[in-house]
């Protein structure tokens, strides 16, 4: 799930309106911005999947270490609705 649209757009506006004023100061910059910003977001898509499998993983672990606790939880209600 990502942003709102309207939040999306928003950071999008200013992105651009950023990259104008840069361009207006110093263009070189601003060039040089616009062709790496692929190269750059191409090196950063293996950490994004290293980040997608920690939060898989501590989210295993996290269901590992909370699941003795739910099954007493499970067990101990019923027991006391039989009595």
């Amino acid at each position: 799930m990502g942003p709102p649209a309207g939040e999306l757009s928003m950071k999008t506006g200013l992105l651009i309106v950023a990259w104008c004023v840069l361009f207006v100061l110093c263009w070189p910059l601003a060039l040089l911005a616009l062709v790496l910003w692929p190269l750059v977001w191409l090196l950063s898509l293996p950490l994004r999947l290293v980040s997608i499998t920690l939060d898989a993983v501590f989210a295993l672990l996290k269901a590992l270490l909370f699941l003795p606790a739910r099954l007493l939880k499970a067990g101990g209600g019923s027991a006391r609705r039989a009595v």
